[in-house]
């Protein structure tokens, strides 16, 4: 991805810029005199992937590729674009993605970069430390309704942050939508997760976000990670300790996915959502004017925020 970006900036951006200044111009001209034509441009050595000139100009302004506090991030690691959101993830077993928050020094981790320069991270340790927290004590999969656990994580738990780091939360859409078990095909599960959304401050992990952390593609749907007894070693989210909630409702409408641990690979499960046994990791987003002050990622230097 640096490498990539590199050559796009300095290598070929300004005779492409030049190429479109001038192509438009071209087209302004011509529509005066001939039917409206789509523009399109040979992109082989711009190295971006549009192939029409608008895509092309929405690629090089931020549309298609995080602004300023994703390129601090991506500048260095090897993130992968995702194909259905316009998100920037962290895969593989071990990536450089520790960021130190509420005055946790690596004790979050970043799941991926936004487009619009958000920030998606989630905690490293488990804050049900009790066993006291169920996904929802009246046994509902519905987020939204509230279930108990989003209103314990968006009251009593985003109290207790410090004033800076709730300050660097944004409310954001979180997907909340319901996916079928062995489902083989990671797009249908992404619109099945996004057909349904809440906007709050503090939520957690996806099932389909899990899936995509994974840096082996034959660990990219639920059915082949199920299937694939090598899945949980190309994954930073899989933890061989404890078995934690996912904020996917399975289709039944009291249980909800969670990730195992050693048993079937590190695959998933699905359990009744007043069980109060399973490990709670929140996921929050951090607004877009968050940026990087330091740190390389590592476990021993993490990012810092400012």
């Amino acid at each position: 991805m640096k490498e990539r970006i590199k050559k796009v900036v300095f290598e070929y951006l300004p005779g492409f810029v030049l190429g479109v200044i001038t192509a438009i111009s071209i087209s302004v001209i011509a529509a005066t005199y001939f039917p409206s034509k789509d523009v399109t441009y040979d992109n082989t050595a711009s190295g971006l992937e549009s192939t029409n000139v608008q895509g092309a100009i929405d690629e090089l302004y931020g549309v298609c590729f995080p602004p300023k506090a994703g390129d601090q991030i991506i500048e260095d690691q090897p993130l992968e674009k995702d194909p259905y959101e316009c998100r920037y993830f962290f895969t593989g077993a071990n990536p450089n993605n520790y960021v130190t928050f509420n005055g946790e020094k690596a004790g979050w981790r970043i799941i991926s970069v936004g487009c619009d320069g958000t920030i998606k991270i989630m905690k490293t340790t488990n804050i049900n430390t009790s066993n006291s927290l169920a996904w929802d004590s009246s046994n509902s999969n519905n987020w939204a309704r509230p279930a108990s656990l989003n209103t314990y994580l968006n009251g009593t738990y985003l109290n207790s942050l410090s004033s800076e780091a709730q300050g660097q939360i944004v409310a954001s859409d979180y997907s909340i939508g319901a996916v079928t078990s062995n489902n083989n095909n990671i797009s249908s599960q992404v619109t099945a997760e996004n057909s349904k959304k809440w906007k709050g401050k503090i939520a957690l992990p996806t099932l389909s976000e899990y899936l995509r952390t994974n840096s082996n593609v034959n660990c990219k749907t639920y059915q082949l990670y199920d299937s694939n007894y090598t899945c949980r070693n190309t994954t930073w989210m899989y933890d061989s300790n404890v078995a934690w909630w996912t904020l996917s409702p399975f289709y039944n409408s009291r249980y909800v996915f969670f990730v195992l641990t050693n048993v079937h690979a590190g695959g998933f499960g699905n359990g009744a959502t007043n069980l109060t046994g399973r490990v709670v990791k929140p996921a929050i987003t951090l607004s877009s004017e968050v940026q990087i002050t330091g740190g390389d990622g590592s476990q021993s230097n993490p990012y810092t925020l400012g």
